[in-house]
């Protein structure tokens, strides 16, 4: 019993030392701070835009049909989908401040915030946190965190694990 004590102390001393050493720096999806890339209001509002990143990663800010998603670009312009309109049905917005969590210097997981539209009442959404993982040869998004007390305590912490964690299909979020 003792050594059940022991081992369950240690692990955890090493999982908040781990979640310590990580850190956030936040990065804005706002239009005036990112470079309008494609703008073309004939195509449903089609409209892509570069923002700033941290560790030489970036991310596209792309929407059409009043939905949006992001893209992480990676420090040697691999491009990897992220697909947040395939998560919900409904207009959809990025909100204008990203959390990177980084890990010594290296971005290993994004936080966006993410709001959805109901489809009977517009003026009512929905808010989630979307988690992604972030590796120099992939990226996806591996939870979603949906609004309630401590959303963000939550969110960090699945990003800091989420290097660890599966990715997640459109399908496997609730609609």
């Amino acid at each position: 019993m003792k050594s059940v004590f022991i081992v369950a102390c240690i692990t955890a001393i090493f999982s908040v030392y781990s979640y310590a050493e990580n850190k956030s720096l936040y990065t804005s999806t706002n239009s005036k701070a990112c470079k309008i890339i494609k703008n073309d209001p004939n195509e449903g509002g089609s409209y892509e835009a570069e923002c700033h990143g941290v560790g030489g990663y970036k991310v596209h800010l792309l929407e059409g049909d009043l939905r949006q998603t992001l893209n992480i670009i990676t420090p040697r312009n691999k491009i990897f989908e992220l697909n947040f309109w395939g998560f919900y049905s409904g207009f959809t917005t990025v909100g204008e401040k990203i959390e990177w969590r980084v890990k010594k210097g290296t971005p290993i997981a994004l936080i966006a915030r993410y709001n959805v539209e109901n489809k009977d009442n517009s003026k009512k959404k929905r808010s989630y946190l979307i988690i992604s993982k972030i590796r120099k040869d992939s990226c996806c998004v591996t939870d979603v965190v949906p609004s309630k007390a401590n959303q963000n305590l939550e969110a960090r912490k699945l990003a800091d694990v989420a290097i660890k964690r599966p990715c997640i299909k459109n399908s496997q979020v609730l609609k």
